[in-house]
């Protein structure tokens, strides 16, 4: 089997092996591949790998030997998926991998948010703690979490892991989802109503998935709801938020604070309004990144081509 890794870079800087993939057939990994790209490099290959390189309908036309599409992600909207269910090609992607990666990195962002770390790391490198006055200084308001509640927006596997570390800190847990999880997994939480999650919430995270009726979710109506001097959190979808909006609510202190990951078009473009906003931690979409998580990756993208490869298909989103 001919296998075509068409974006494997970020997945595998150099610190990973590709060998389990090599094992299952004649292997070809391009780090970045250009639109204008696709359809050669695809070639005859009956595998192909992707991340955020697209799929598109022309694409699989053109590439009649195709039979299977592995993503390299959770999300598969790069993938045109209906057309490559009716071209017969089985597309496969990565559901679960980096839960507790992301979690850490939500509650990361939260603390670097209440305490400034960094920022006083590097001003006492610069010599101002050393020539201050008195045996202390800082420059931000610090936070204590214990005792303030945190409403989480998307109650799965990763929001339940965010409530875990935040619920250790001390904080309560308000929880909203579509869907209600079981009871036990509520343990513990207060699963409540979204009105009531936005009004009451000191720090609001944002763990669901981008669908029609999410996208714009974070918008001036429902921040409007929100408490004086809110925080705001997402390491999930940048478009759950209007960033327009949430850039007025930073700059007039509505909103005290954000901390994002993701933003809608990345990588970011510069004139996106965040960059501008007061009190705007942005990162650039690397909470899924260590390197155990992407590890966990790899072996999941291979077990899906493995077991394609044995009649046995998995983690299929064509069907």
């Amino acid at each position: 089997m001919k296998i075509v890794v068409l974006d494997g870079y970020t997945e595998n800087p150099g610190d990973l092996s590709w060998d389990d993939l090599k094992a299952l057939g004649d292997l070809t990994v391009y780090d970045r591949t250009a639109a204008d790209q696709i359809v050669n490099r695809i070639g005859d290959a009956e595998a192909v790998y992707t991340n955020k390189t697209p799929i598109s309908a022309e694409t699989l036309a053109a590439c009649p030997n195709l039979k299977f599409i592995g993503v390299l992600a959770t999300g598969y909207n790069i993938v045109d998926v209906s057309s490559a269910k009716e071209h017969g090609v089985v597309v496969s992607n990565i559901p679960t991998y980096g839960t507790d990666a992301v979690g850490q990195f939500a509650i990361a962002m939260l603390l670097e948010i209440c305490h400034h770390i960094g920022h006083h790391d590097q001003a006492v490198h610069q010599g101002r703690w050393e020539n201050n006055q008195d045996w202390c200084f800082w420059d931000y308001p610090l936070i204590e979490l214990a005792g303030k509640n945190m409403g989480i927006i998307g109650f799965g596997r990763i929001g339940r892991t965010t409530a875990r570390i935040a619920k250790a800190l001390g904080m309560n847990i308000l929880a909203y989802d579509a869907y209600r999880p079981d009871d036990r997994l509520l343990e513990g939480y207060q699963f409540t109503g979204l009105d009531n999650l936005l009004s009451q919430s000191d720090v609001i995270s944002l763990h669901c998935p981008l669908f029609p009726e999410t996208q714009g979710l974070i918008n001036r109506d429902t921040i409007s709801k929100m408490k004086d001097g809110v925080i705001i959190l997402n390491n999930s979808r940048g478009p759950l938020i209007v960033e327009q909006d949430l850039a007025d609510a930073l700059n007039s202190g509505k909103v005290y604070a954000a901390g994002l990951d993701v933003v809608s078009t990345e990588p970011i473009k510069g004139d996106n309004p965040l960059l501008k906003a007061k009190n705007c931690l942005i990162t650039p979409h690397i909470s899924w990144a260590p390197k155990e998580s992407r590890q966990r990756l790899m072996n999941i993208a291979v077990e899906n081509l493995r077991q394609f490869q044995k009649g046995a298909p998995v983690n299929v989103v064509s069907k």
